[in-house]
């Protein structure tokens, strides 16, 4: 039976590729005013719906009935709109 032939290596130790250069984020790119002004709507939404239910349906603003919890969340969303803009 013939002999196989031999595979040549191409190095004979592994060398790992060179690292590129790692990129610094800068963290202070001035949306300093996302962070307050998101987690203020969230908390203005959540004390909306919250007075709307415990003082049963008279404040915030009585003649608007229900809509009180669609404005509510409405804060609640906008939050969430603001929350996209933070780094």
């Amino acid at each position: 039976m013939p002999k196989s032939r031999v595979r040549k290596k191409k190095g004979d130790a592994f060398t790992p590729p060179e690292k590129g250069q790692a990129t610094k984020i800068d963290m202070r790119s001035g949306r300093r005013w996302v962070a307050p002004l998101m987690l203020a709507m969230f908390v203005i939404g959540l004390a909306w719906i919250v007075v709307y239910y415990v003082t049963q349906a008279d404040l915030p603003i009585k003649s608007l009935e229900d809509w009180n919890i669609v404005i509510g969340f409405g804060f609640i969303a906008v939050g969430f709109v603001v929350s996209t803009q933070w780094k």
